[in-house]
């Protein structure tokens, strides 16, 4: 698109509107925004400002806009701005130039606007919220006071900063101002909300686990970094002090992440550094003695901000509902990050956390549904299940702009996980009988290692051809992850006990040194990807990518190398944009799966588990853009699952599974002050369709096979699961700052397992949340009281898809006072 040419010779260069304004006064204070002129205000125009030095960017703006602009070389000197794309009046868009700049605007005559420094605690454009606009325009997602629940742009579609109204995939954004609302301290909580996911209850709860599309999903990436969960389960739940928001993609995501799971990826973005300061303290407090304190700190380090700096700080000391189970965590996340030109940037971030958790075994079933016993009943006390340990988690990355139009961009990350505690272990349940008799199997791990490496680079460029654009991405990954475990299996670790009079261990069991042995095993992979999106005329754009990777595996014990796995998948859609408030897509996407880790009758690793989907949708903005919804129809395929082989130890790639379904997201603002998300997913289909099994005779041989548990429904996957959150800020100046929420969860009846001998019940839960926030001094302070299960309903999150079953929290308060500067 053409720029409009200045109606003012003064605006041709930047550098001489400043030259010949350096004798401008500037006001130190305001008292309110000023309304720009009416003759400017009215229209909104389109803008496509890069990035870049902030007096460049407000020379172009000035430019296209057709105003005249001042502004003082001593305020915009060594000051950059995110750039402009999109549709915008000329107060959003000086509003958005100007975020994080310390500096506001003022309307001087007519069409003219002088830039001046921000009164410090005023509204002013470095404090005020995000400017709500429409069409393509992205929200400033990383104001520390966004109130927005729809954020207009995700990253983890597409891995470039594209509008979801354009992207060919159902992709999900859980803001900031949602995890304050819903105070979430783990990621589970902030998924209550999205479409397709439900809480999975695996690893005795000591990691994060989902169900996707009715895929089980254990991992979890971190700004686009894969978070892989350890063999040994040397892992802790994500702290979420320094996130700035979830982003969840539905279906596969293997063309630009690699090996990943079928049903979706959940991407965590954290919170960076920022040019004007910004402090945070919140201290939270809650039932069942939950204790939690987090800072928050950004802002230059040199006066000409090319350094800049954010730390995140939480410790969190807590009980729990269930006997014996306790936590007590710190997490530290320090970035730096170096403005070495307006062209080129780098950061340096280090992630340090220690966890010190009990594990939770759950309860098993008696017969086809969860056993009936108090919901704090634990049969293990913590002699045996302690998990204590130490996450390091480091970074560098850069960026470089080479125009307006390319750039590069690459990161480095190393993450270590260490465990080493004798009493460390994993327990297990055998068979319940009748009478509530079992026994209870301890698996000793005494000392895990879990280190991860990673690099990714990427060339993302655009190109225009008359009215046609095109967004490219080419990229590379490395990732190799190196799990090892000390583990002693001693078959005589038995306890026999009672579900309904439990004996306890007095003291931690012994385990022979002789049957001790070491897992150690490393897994590599490396891809190259692909990807154009076009965007045609009529509102058409087209999306096609293609990846090969190659993946291998090591046994460091045995040295026996897997041979290797290449592959090459594609992924391509197509969205149709007819109006600004409507997208209809399709897209097809194929999957390379996790590795199975089982082995064959040769001594070789499995085949990559793989996947296909067909997607296809609708997506609707309405009330000017700040509504937004999508409604998707899925159709999603796995194979190569790992099933035994008759009457050896090895493993066959036979098995696979399907789901369909329909799914229904929608985020935004209803009325001002009214925000609302509201999600359901019906899944009618969910199916094993092929497996294997094995037939024995009177005395336990195998003496054949049979269809196994094909045609049985995938564990853990509802048919029906829903949610709606919603919160009013009242907006009478009197109680200006008050606001109150109200929501539900319900999810259907699940299967416990694979063979479905017993089905865990469904549940709906009630939460609600009040606030206030007022104004003391500079500072912005915010009282919060959250109550979930108000009704104090008996239910489970989930089960381990064997015989564990976790329970949901009871009616659960949780207080919070936040002070922010």
């Amino acid at each position: 698109m053409s720029k409009r040419k200045s109606k003012h010779p003064i605006d041709k260069t930047s550098s001489s509107v400043q030259q010949a304004m350096t004798g401008l006064v500037l006001a130190t204070s305001l008292v309110a925004m000023p309304a720009l002129a009416a003759e400017t205000t009215g229209a909104e125009r389109s803008y496509h400002i890069s990035g870049g030095t902030l007096s460049h960017a407000l020379s172009q703006f000035a430019g296209n806009a057709g105003i005249m602009l001042s502004a003082d070389a001593r305020l915009t000197d060594g000051k950059t701005s995110q750039g402009l794309d999109g549709e915008f009046t000329v107060e959003q868009g000086l509003q958005k130039l100007l975020v994080g700049t310390g500096l506001n605007y003022t309307v001087t005559a007519g069409d003219a606007v002088a830039i001046k420094v921000a009164e410090p605690g005023s509204d002013a454009a470095s404090t005020l919220p995000a400017v709500n606009v429409i069409g393509n325009a992205a929200y400033d997602a990383t104001d520390p006071y966004n109130p927005d629940y729809k954020l207009s742009n995700a990253l983890t579609a597409t891995k470039t900063d594209t509008p979801i109204m354009e992207t060919p995939f159902s992709v999900q954004v859980v803001s900031k101002q949602v995890l304050q609302d819903r105070q979430a301290v783990t990621i589970d909580k902030a998924l209550d909300y999205v479409s397709g996911v439900v809480q999975g209850g695996f690893n005795q709860q000591t990691s994060d686990g989902f169900m996707i599309r009715g895929f089980q999903t254990t991992n979890y990436y971190r700004d686009g970094v894969l978070m892989p969960i350890s063999f040994a389960l040397a892992n802790t739940k994500r702290e979420t002090a320094n996130l700035e928001s979830i982003e969840v993609l539905k279906g596969p995501g293997s063309l630009l992440y690699g090996r990943a799971e079928p049903g979706g990826l959940v991407n965590i973005t954290t919170k960076q550094p920022l040019s004007t300061p910004y402090y945070s303290l919140q201290q939270q407090f809650g039932s069942y003695n939950f204790y939690r304190t987090s800072i928050d700190a950004t802002g230059p380090i040199s006066k000409d901000e090319t350094l800049l700096y954010r730390a995140n700080l939480s410790y969190e000391n807590s009980g729990s509902l269930r006997d014996f189970v306790n936590a007590n965590k710190v997490f530290f996340a320090p970035v730096v990050k170096w403005n070495i030109s307006a062209r080129t940037q780098a950061s340096f971030e280090l992630e340090y956390q220690h966890f010190n958790t009990v594990q939770d075994i759950g309860i098993p079933p008696i017969v086809n549904r969860p056993a009936s016993v108090s919901r704090n009943l634990n049969l293990v006390k913590p002699f045996n299940n302690n998990w204590n340990g130490d996450s390091v988690l480091g970074s560098f990355g850069w960026s470089h702009e080479f125009n307006d139009n390319w750039k590069i961009v690459n990161k480095y990350m190393t993450q270590h996980i260490d465990i080493d505690n004798a009493h460390t272990s994993f327990v297990t349940f055998q068979p319940v009988l009748a009478d509530g008799s079992l026994n209870i199997r301890t698996v000793s791990f005494p000392r895990q290692r879990n280190e991860n490496y990673f690099s990714t680079l990427n060339l993302i460029g655009k190109i225009k051809h008359a009215n046609i654009t095109q967004d490219l991405l080419f990229g590379f990954d490395y990732f190799n992850v190196r799990n090892m475990a000390d583990i002693n299996n001693q078959p005589d670790a038995l306890l026999h006990t009672n579900l309904f009079n439990p004996v306890y261990r007095n003291s931690t069991p012994i385990y022979d040194p002789a049957n001790q042995f070491t897992f150690s095993q490393t897994q590599s992979w490396y891809g190259l990807y692909f990807q154009d999106q076009i965007s045609l005329p009529y509102g058409v754009h087209v999306m096609g990518g293609l990846r090969y990777d190659n993946a291998s595996m090591r046994d460091n014990v045995s040295g026996m190398d897997s041979p290797g796995e290449d592959r090459i998948n594609p992924r391509g859609g197509i969205l149709w944009q007819p109006v600004n408030w409507l997208s209809v897509y399709g897209s097809y996407t194929e999957n390379f799966g996790v590795s199975n880790a089982s082995y064959n009758a040769d001594g070789h690793s499995l085949p990559p588990q793989t996947a296909q989907q067909w997607e296809t949708g609708i997506k609707t903005e309405f009330l000017d853009g700040k509504l937004r919804s999508t409604l998707a129809y899925f159709d999603l395929k796995q194979q190569n699952l790992p099933m035994p082989v008759p009457g050896t130890f090895y493993y066959r790639a036979l098995g696979s599974a399907e789901t369909r379904g329909i799914e229904f997201d929608t985020t935004g603002e209803v009325l001002p002050g009214w925000n609302i998300i509201a999600a359901y997913t019906y899944m009618p289909y969910a199916k094993i369709t092929k497996d294997l099994g094995l037939e024995y005779d009177d005395n336990g041989n195998p003496i054949g096979t049979n269809t196994g548990n094909q045609g049985n429904r995938l564990f853990a996957a509802p048919s029906n699961f829903g949610s709606l959150w919603n919160t009013y800020e009242i907006q009478s100046a009197e109680l200006k700052g008050l606001k109150f929420g109200a929501g539900i969860v319900g999810v259907g009846q699940r299967q416990g397992n694979p063979e479905n001998t017993y089905q865990v019940p469904g549940y709906v839960t009630v939460n609600l949340m009040a606030s206030y926030q007022t104004k003391v001094g500079r500072s912005k302070v915010t009282t919060q009281l959250n109550a979930d299960n108000i009704l104090d309903k008996t239910y489970f999150v989930g089960t381990n898809s064997a015989n564990q079953i976790q329970f949901g929290a009871p009616l659960t308060i949780m207080g919070s006072v936040r002070v922010e500067f």
